[in-house]
């Protein structure tokens, strides 16, 4: 079988698994990661190699970008205390303990035992994005989960870059210090930079097939230019996307978010299904590379990886719960966590893209490369399935779907939209003639008069949608409405504009 062949099949059974991950309530890569391992392991089935080197960009760049777009900043800035005990603490101390057995268990360099650490420590964007999507979470939890797994990439990438440079013998340890020192900074810089002019470059190519590689192009760009100047790929690519996005909600037309938002969201799903394939394929010519006698010895590591990874998040987060509920300066301004929120999320640390990418990215010589692959392999296929798949039980158990009902926030959203516009159209006099628009539309070709009327009562709803616009970002600025609800809530503004103004395409494309 060709290598299309067996995509074109995985992606068969991703339909069929996403519809049945959709009825059920549950994550989509749990599914896709069954699903890749069970493909990989068909006779048959030949190996397929990726180059290391763009393993990272491919995989991880898409995805980050599309993350950041969607991910509030003042959500961020809210949310710095947890973030940073979860981006920095718990990534960290995972990456310490992993290390720890990497060295003690499996006799690797300290180095190399720091790099496995970082391969495993953090959650990945799309796994949490999914799981937050697939049950019903309070929006803290949400902006927590979401933005943990935005940032945590750069510091385990900057852990990971630094200890294989170390192992490597890549530059003495004061350079690799330096590199490490100015990667952050540099990598915030240049993602804002780059963000800004992608946003003036788009103008040009808005609403065209242009338009839209030249999204994919650009965070390619970013990141494989960070690459080059030694900065953080990572911050570059999520500066770049909060840039963009501070802008695109106000200056981007709704046909052109609406197409965007659904390529976008394929992509990033087309992404998810290739990596688990490859995935499941190392896996299987790693297996089938070591001896038998090996076997129990290697399996045996990788279960203490597996447990290690858990185990760490978990403390990390409850001791982050339990200070912050004793001591009001810990926690600043926020409502003290509870119990239950804490173990969710200690336990919604799924692993992803990131992991398998920098596990691809190892050079060939790296010592024991095949363990290492293979316990990130390991440890990205337990949390997403075993972890994944517990996720809606365990929130159903600690009653935390309870605490906010999301069809009530769509709706009390909805009614606030609907007083917005009501109050606008008190300074169209002829909307209240808004019933006649059909039978005006149909006599508006041969009726001047007509004509000019229903150019007025257009005017008047764009007007009302356009305020009803503003109304939506402001609550979701004063936190009235999550993330989830405000892009819905977009989208139906969206097609209604995208209804009263069918022509827009035209102006657009001659743009």
């Amino acid at each position: 079988m060709t290598f299309f062949e067996i995509l074109l099949g995985l992606l068969l059974v991703a339909i069929v698994l996403l519809q049945v991950a959709r009825r059920l309530g549950l994550p989509y890569p749990s599914m896709l990661a069954l699903a890749g391992v069970g493909v990989a392991f068909l006779p048959g089935i030949p190996p397929i190699h990726i180059d290391p080197d763009t393993a990272l960009a491919l995989f991880i760049a898409p995805v980050l970008l599309d993350a950041a777009y969607d991910y509030p900043l003042d959500a961020a800035s809210r949310l710095w205390r947890p973030l940073t005990i979860l981006v920095l603490g718990a990534v960290l101390v995972t990456a310490a303990t992993i290390a720890g057995i990497g060295w003690w268990f499996a006799n690797l360099p300290i180095a190399a035992a720091i790099a496995l650490g970082a391969i495993v420590a953090p959650p990945d964007a799309a796994a949490a994005t999914a799981v937050a999507n697939s049950v019903s979470l309070p929006r803290r939890t949400v902006a927590v989960l979401k933005g943990e797994s935005l940032l945590n990439d750069a510091t385990a990438l900057l852990l990971f870059n630094g200890a294989l440079a170390v192992q490597t013998a890549d530059g003495s340890n004061g350079e690799i210090a330096l590199h490490l020192a100015l990667a952050v900074p540099g990598g915030l810089l240049l993602g804002v930079a780059s963000g800004w002019l992608l946003q003036r470059v788009n103008r040009f190519v808005a609403g065209t097939l242009g338009g839209n590689i030249l999204q994919f192009v650009g965070a390619f760009v970013v990141w494989l230019v960070a690459e080059h100047l030694e900065l953080s790929a990572v911050l570059a690519v999520v500066a770049s996307g909060v840039t963009i996005a501070r802008s695109a909600h106000r200056d981007t037309s709704p046909r052109v978010r609406v197409h965007s938002f659904a390529v976008w969201t394929t992509v990033v799903f087309l992404l998810n299904v290739v990596a688990f394939l490859l995935m499941g394929m190392q896996a299987r010519v790693i297996l089938g590379r070591l001896p038998a006698s090996e076997l129990p010895g290697q399996l045996g590591i990788v279960g203490l990886v597996v447990a290690g990874v858990v185990i760490a998040r978990m403390l990390v987060v409850m001791a982050w719960n339990v200070a912050s509920r004793r001591w009001a300066w810990v926690r600043g301004s926020l409502e003290p966590p509870t119990v239950s929120q804490g173990v969710l999320v200690g336990w919604a640390g799924m692993r992803g893209l990131l992991s398998l990418a920098t596990a691809f990215a190892l050079p060939p010589n790296f010592p024991q490369r095949d363990m290492v692959v293979l316990a990130a392999f390991a440890v990205v296929l337990a949390t997403l399935v075993f972890q994944g798949l517990t996720l809606a039980p365990l929130i159903r158990l600690l009653k935390l779907d309870r605490l906010e009902d999301p069809e009530e926030e769509v709706a009390e959203a909805r009614r606030r939209l609907t007083d917005t516009a009501l109050t606008r159209l008190k300074d169209f006099p002829d909307a209240k003639a808004l019933h006649a628009t059909f039978s005006a539309k149909q006599r508006a070709d041969d009726d001047p008069d007509c004509a000019e009327w229903l150019d007025r009562q257009r005017d008047a709803m764009l007007a009302v949608v356009d305020a009803q616009r503003h109304e939506l970002d402001r609550l979701r600025r004063d936190e009235t409405i999550g993330t989830e609800v405000f892009y819905q809530l977009q989208e139906e503004l969206d097609w209604r504009a995208l209804t009263l103004v069918p022509e827009e395409e035209k102006r657009i494309e001659e743009a």
